[in-house]
């Protein structure tokens, strides 16, 4: 059977202590002779003698009082190495009062003698530890199981951190290297380790060739910006990971890994927000979320419940959701009034009921029906839910003063191919009709109006990330409607941050949008997931084109052409100024929508939607006859 020393954990520290106070004795006996014998004196057997029982004495003594037997040798810091010292400093202070007790003179000679003990006995002890820490690595490589050669990327403390905690532990890395875009090409060495510059996929192609890397590690996700290098890494079958917090981590006893995630590699900036003025418009004050169990709703909750409401009403239909998120919330704030209310946004008598009895400042609309072929088979329940439930909640809110109102819409509202994109657009419109309708005195009120719009959110329900990650578990294939179709990407807590700011950005009545980033090659994506989990695409993992779904669009807007922006004080909103809809024909051509959707007509309620919305154009759906008979 092989032995295994990585198996041992620490010696004991009895046997430390034995082979400290040995070298201590054999340093102090060495450097007696060799003095003695160096300058021709004669050895005074007597004075030999108890000079040896005295390191004896004083080598046990002053190493178990200093304890230099009970750090783990291969984890030795300045700490250990520090009570060594002491230990043979005091051994060297009880020489000198044992010389100027039993020797008549004592000059440079018999100091000159203890301190070069002192010195030789440190070096052993030292020499020591860095033999054996040596000697086990050297047996752990070479007996133990085989580890993988690492890479640790950057030079930040972070990095050192990480490295000094797989140099002392008995983990399955080997580390060779740090790896930086930014340091010179010069040979430079950190911690004993080459730093590496790897500008281009060349750099890393030739490093893998020579080290054999396996895995290659970050402190943060905010270094995977270099995607040819990330893309080589994936298509060469080196694991990316990232080890969280290491440069908090003071003694570690495990390192927490996890593997990259696609969200890592968004290439998004971080998103800085002013975090005071959302303090000072929702602290103290009541806030009602709808669909608030919902992906988004959910997430806003959480945010909000930050800034320390006086009151925060979560309103949904889905009694589990809401049931979970009121046991998150109350569990992380219970300081914090939270009311948990089941009703459907469609339920007049009940929205009002519940608005005129907590009375928000502010409500967060972000209920709505937003899966796309469900809605097209279902166009008069996108109609209920996404205009009529809006216009509900919106009227409701002037009736009862609510300070502001805030839409979360979608980027399917623009130039809308499908019917929940068209439904969540005659909303906008709507609340836009609504709050101008305020501003020129038609209607008595004192809601401003708001609308945030963004596009797809990793991770929500229904997202493309969810769907994927369960195809792959399942073995395959993955589904993508078509190889050329394009997604703009944003996560949850990121479009949530962006939705606060912009809250509160405008003065009434604007419409944000927000700065998605690059746009997303789904079938791309899909690849990157498929490598991710250490498998290869149309190899390992088939990919299928399934076809563009009734309504779907290759590619997603987020504004109108007739539509321009304005910069805010937030790079990543701008302000779009959106057409103007007159009020009160816009109500009535909505109530009678909102007439033909009771009906469940799917047809007539699509085209008269068609009607309202010009710019709605169904694609690779059904509908599709209808704009053709509206054209003629």
């Amino acid at each position: 059977m092989k032995f295994q020393i990585d198996k041992i954990q620490f010696l004991s520290p009895y046997i430390i202590w034995v082979a400290d106070c040995f070298l201590s004795i054999s340093s102090t006996i060495f450097i007696y002779l060799l003095f003695n014998y160096t300058l021709g004196v004669e050895i005074n057997t007597g004075l030999m003698r108890n000079v040896i029982l005295l390191s004896i004495a004083t080598s046990l003594l002053w190493t178990y009082i200093c304890k230099t037997n009970f750090g783990i040798i291969r984890h030795t810091m300045v700490g250990e190495l520090s009570r060594i010292s002491y230990a043979m400093m005091l051994k060297m202070l009880s020489f000198v009062i044992f010389y100027h007790v039993t020797l008549e003179y004592v000059g440079k000679f018999i100091y000159t003698l203890v301190i070069t003990d002192f010195m030789c006995s440190v070096f052993l002890l030292v020499t020591m530890r860095v033999l054996i820490v040596n000697f086990y690595y050297m047996m752990t490589q070479s007996l133990g199981t085989k580890k993988e050669n690492v890479l640790i990327y950057g030079t930040t403390h972070a990095s050192i951190s990480l490295a000094t905690y797989l140099q002392s532990s008995n983990d399955i890395y080997k580390v060779v290297g740090f790896a930086t875009c930014t340091h010179p090409t010069a040979k430079i060495r950190m911690m004993g380790y080459p730093i590496y510059s790897i500008n281009s996929v060349e750099d890393i192609k030739r490093l893998n060739e020579d080290k054999k890397i396996t895995t290659i590690l970050f402190t943060n996700s905010d270094n995977l910006k270099n995607n040819n290098i990330v893309n080589y890494c994936l298509e060469s079958n080196i694991t990316l990971r990232i080890a969280p917090l290491a440069e908090t981590r003071q003694n570690p006893t495990a390192l927490q890994l996890r593997n990259i995630q696609i969200e890592d590699l968004l290439n998004r900036d971080e998103i800085i927000i002013d975090l005071d003025n959302i303090r000072n418009e929702i602290e103290g004050r009541t806030i009602m979320v709808t669909g608030a169990a919902g992906s988004i709703g959910s997430e806003l909750c959480r945010q909000l419940s930050i800034f320390n409401p006086s009151q925060l009403i979560m309103f949904d239909f889905s009694e589990t959701a809401l049931y979970y998120i009121d046991l998150e919330l109350k569990k992380k704030y219970p300081q914090l009034k939270i009311y948990s209310i089941i009703g459907n946004i469609r339920d007049k008598k009940r929205v009002e009921s519940q608005i005129a009895r907590y009375t928000p400042d502010i409500i967060f609309h972000a209920a709505a029906y937003k899966h796309v072929p469900l809605m097209e088979e279902f166009p008069c329940e996108a109609v209920r839910t996404n205009v009529g439930g809006t216009q509900i909640l919106a009227e409701t809110a002037i009736k009862y003063n609510v300070k502001k109102f805030i839409m979360i819409s979608s980027d399917k509202a623009v130039h809308p191919s499908n019917v929940m994109g068209a439904s969540k657009r005659l909303a906008e419109m709507y609340i836009q009709s609504l709050g101008t309708a305020i501003k020129e005195g038609k209607i008595k009120g004192e809601t401003s109006f708001v609308t945030t719009r963004f596009g797809n959110v990793l991770g929500s329900n229904g997202s493309v990330i969810p769907l994927f990650r369960k195809q792959i578990a399942e073995g395959g294939p993955v589904s993508i409607t078509h190889p050329e179709i394009i997604r703009y990407f944003m996560t949850i807590p990121e479009a949530c941050r962006l939705v606060l700011e912009a809250a509160f950005l405008g003065k009434g009545n604007d419409v944000f949008v927000f700065d998605m980033g690059e746009p997303v090659k789904i079938l791309d994506l899909a690849k990157k997931m498929i490598r991710l989990s250490g498998l290869r695409p149309d190899i390992d993992i088939k990919i299928e084109y399934s076809g563009l779904r009734p309504g779907e669009k290759l590619y997603e807007e987020l504004l109108y052409k007739k539509e321009t922006t304005i910069p805010t004080k937030n790079p990543k909103i701008f302000h779009a100024q959106s057409i103007r809809k007159e009020y009160d024909d816009l109500r009535l051509k909505i109530e009678k929508l909102l007439e033909i959707a009771n009906t469940s007509s799917r047809y007539q309620i699509v085209e008269f939607m068609k009607q309202i919305d010009n710019e709605f154009k169904s694609q690779s759906s059904v509908y599709e006859e209808i704009d053709k008979m509206l054209a003629m």
